[in-house]
């Protein structure tokens, strides 16, 4: 989650936005949120669940991307 945040600080490519899942019941069933923290990409065409160093993260986008 900061980790994104990070990211999208240097790039104008990355939007991070930061939501509680208790709170926001809707986007949790909606993104499947099996577990805090959880970072989606993309609509959901990635998911990272957990703290994850940034090699994981960047695996997972462009994972998702296709890349």
């Amino acid at each position: 989650m900061v980790l994104a945040h990070r990211m999208a600080v240097e790039s104008p490519l990355v939007e991070a936005e930061m939501v509680q899942a208790m709170e926001f019941s809707e986007l949790s069933d909606r993104f499947n949120v099996g577990g805090v923290p959880q970072t989606t990409i993309n609509g959901g065409a990635g998911t990272l669940v957990g703290a994850a160093p940034e090699e994981y993260l960047v695996a997972e986008i462009m994972k998702a991307l296709s890349v």
